[in-house]
């Protein structure tokens, strides 16, 4: 089980533990983000810090009708307790938690300020 709060902004956040390709580790809080259907974004200066593998291009179409290109890299999080590699787009000024990173998850959030986040496998 994953748990988290919601913050005064109403924003649902987790957080995660990241390790990069040569063992190097860093603890992200990230906002669930149930509109977009990737795994993790990640800042692009956290990529280059943790050195993720580049795997490809990616491109999105943005709330706001703009098109981003951006790299997709590999990343390794704990996830259920769990080492788990994903793919994370470098792109944004935040970290972003998506629908594929929850599938097979229930998420359960209390939509208040304090409120609690829980995600945990389905049953």
């Amino acid at each position: 089980m994953i748990e988290g709060v919601v913050n005064a902004a109403y924003e649902a956040v987790v957080t995660l533990f990241l390790r990069g390709p040569t063992g190097q580790e860093r603890e992200i809080e990230a906002v669930i983000d149930t509109g977009y259907s990737g795994f993790l974004t990640l800042p692009p200066s956290l990529v280059e810090e943790l050195g993720l593998p580049f795997l490809l291009h990616g491109g999105a179409v943005l709330a706001n009708g703009d098109t981003a290109t951006f790299g997709v890299h590999g990343v390794t999080i704990l996830w259920d307790g769990r080492p788990r590699f994903i793919e994370a787009d470098a792109v944004g000024p935040l970290p972003l938690a998506g629908m594929s990173l929850l599938d097979m998850h229930d998420l359960s959030i209390q939509v208040r300020d304090g409120g609690r986040v829980v995600i945990q496998p389905m049953a």
